[in-house]
């Protein structure tokens, strides 16, 4: 095993670079009060799977919170939400995360 298997996620992302867009690269589609993230889905996936933490519920506020600049970019929050309620596009060319060997 590498030096580098032996490192937690979160260790790992920590070595990324992320450039900021001007705009944000993720939406949802629908971000109301009846919208299927609050309403009928249960177990939020985008929230559990998303290595990067861009999703994040407010039980308080009865939302789904947004941190696209975190994203890394890996389109597993496309495919797994259960309502395709997430737009997610790439960032702007010379945005977004940036990756490094090793």
């Amino acid at each position: 095993m590498t030096e580098h298997a032996k490192e937690t996620v979160e260790a790992k992302l920590g070595l990324l670079e992320y450039r900021k867009g001007p705009e944000p690269h993720i939406h949802l589609k629908d971000a109301g009060a009846s919208a299927p993230c609050v309403s009928r889905c249960e177990k939020r996936p985008c929230v559990s799977v998303c290595p990067a933490k861009v999703y994040e519920y407010d039980e308080a506020g009865a939302k789904v919170l947004v941190a696209w600049e975190n994203c890394i970019e890996c389109g597993a929050c496309r495919m797994l939400c259960p309502f395709d309620n997430i737009l997610c596009d790439w960032p702007a060319g010379g945005f977004g995360v940036r990756y490094r060997y090793g």
